[in-house]
């Protein structure tokens, strides 16, 4: 009897409460209510959701988009399927090497993995070496292996249209050939990495086209050597000098996305903190010079953005401070047309992650000491929100994003900039989590 009473004068309380805030807010009709009270589970908010790898901590599942998360978990080399709902894993491969970053899951239920080479010459971080198509129950139905002491593939692929596949890899060069390139030798380097990107048939192994950046450069360090030039008066072609890295690992690509409307290669280079655009309909030939392709600049940048201190451009802002992700929305995605992008915040007075929605411009151009950064559409950020490394973000049927913080685990955020769901993770690092619905054609292939 004593439970029902408090029941009963714990509701009448509640009410007394309601009806009293809203009388007292009425004194003042220049101050209307402006805010609905939001009722939170507490369970999901006191009581965090413990799952096989990680615990939920926020959770609102009428603004979710439901569905399963492909984890790529670096610092312990697993790949699965992940619920949202109750972070539980519902299919998890078995691999032969450890990750070389990225995974992805295709219609027919295998993976697309780019893996690590265990006799690769090199070990920066996110190399690779080893490219595997691997079926659902975790044979190797295809593989593919690019490294040696000359290159070396590392970070991310991307599945093309026509079935072929998209390459990042370094092509090595010796202190000598940097300094006929016009690099600053006074930088100890042994070697020098610079990015290439590669197209593999799968069914022949044979390379069909080839990007090299090392044929688009530029220096203002030596007049008697090549790429002698204005940087500023060129922002198509890249400052050999712009960073050192006692590695020889001089630009870091990261991550790299493409996009089948204009047939463009959108390359995240982190230590230039920004994004290159390169023309993928030029021919191997015609990539390697400064005409050619839909935008007649052959292998030369069509555009770039992030960072206009790459080319001394003074004007337009820095977006990022190291970045990694360039995700181009396509047709069907909300925002079709826009790119979001992981912008780490490596800034020592101020370490915070921030993801953006990008416009980018109708007409790529580049022009010196003109602005030419893309117009921010969308962006968020948070206190909690920074990883200094991998990560990145996607967009969902519902409109919502999926941010992976690669140092902590996920947020799912909506337009209205709400988090909707967090999951804390055990892992040290994730590259990144790809979203899937419960009817994705490569969910159902994987008869879970």
């Amino acid at each position: 009897m004593n439970t029902i009473i408090n029941k009963i004068f714990i509701k009448f309380l509640f009410i007394f409460i309601i009806v009293f805030s809203y009388s007292c807010s009425n004194d003042d009709e220049s101050a209307p209510i402006t805010e609905e009270i939001e009722v939170i589970d507490p369970i999901t908010v006191n009581n965090p959701i413990i799952g096989e790898t990680g615990k939920i901590i926020a959770l609102d599942d009428k603004k979710i988009a439901k569905g399963y998360i492909l984890i790529n978990d670096i610092e312990n080399a697993r790949v699965y399927l992940m619920d949202k709902l109750n972070a539980t894993i519902k299919h998890e491969w078995t691999l032969t090497s450890r990750l070389g970053n990225d995974v992805v899951l295709l219609n027919n239920g295998k993976l697309l993995a780019s893996l690590k080479d265990e006799n690769s010459f090199y070990s920066i971080g996110g190399y690779g070496g080893k490219i595997q198509i691997i079926n659902p129950d975790s044979s190797i139905d295809w593989e593919f292996n690019y490294s040696n002491e000359q290159y070396l593939s590392h970070h991310d692929i991307e599945l093309l249209p026509n079935g072929n596949i998209l390459v990042m890899a370094w092509k090595i060069k010796t202190i000598l050939e940097g300094e006929e390139a016009g690099y600053d030798i006074s930088n100890p380097n042994e070697i020098l990495m610079p990015e290439s990107v590669i197209e593999i048939n799968p069914e022949t192994k044979e390379i069909v086209w080839e990007w090299d950046s090392w044929d688009h450069l530029v220096q203002n360090h030596d007049s008697t050597k090549n790429n002698f030039g204005d940087i500023n008066e060129n922002p198509q072609l890249i400052d050999i000098n712009y960073h050192y890295d006692d590695r020889g690992d001089i630009m870091h690509a990261n991550g790299m996305d493409y996009d089948p409307s204009t047939d463009l290669i959108y390359l995240s280079v982190n230590f230039y903190s920004e994004i290159w655009v390169i023309d993928h309909s030029t021919t191997t030939a015609q990539a390697a010079t400064h005409q050619g392709g839909n935008f007649n600049k052959g292998g030369d940048l069509v555009y770039r953005f992030g960072n206009p201190t790459t080319y001394k451009n003074t004007v337009g802002q820095r977006l990022f401070y190291n970045n990694h992700f360039p995700n181009i929305l396509v047709d069907g995605e909300i925002g079709a047309g826009n790119m979001l992008m992981y912008m780490n915040g490596n800034i020592p007075e101020n370490e915070q992650s921030k993801v953006y929605e990008l416009n980018l411009p109708e007409n790529l151009t580049l022009s010196p000491d003109q602005d030419n950064e893309p117009k921010i559409i969308w962006e968020f950020t948070d206190a909690e929100l920074y990883s200094p490394l991998v990560s990145g973000a996607v967009r969902l049927a519902n409109g919502n994003t999926l941010i992976t913080e690669g140092a902590f685990g996920f947020w799912e955020v909506n337009n209205n900039k709400e988090v909707v769901w967090k999951f804390d993770g055990n892992s040290g690092l994730y590259w990144r989590g790809y979203h899937y619905d419960y009817n994705d054609p490569g969910v159902i292939n994987l008869d879970l």
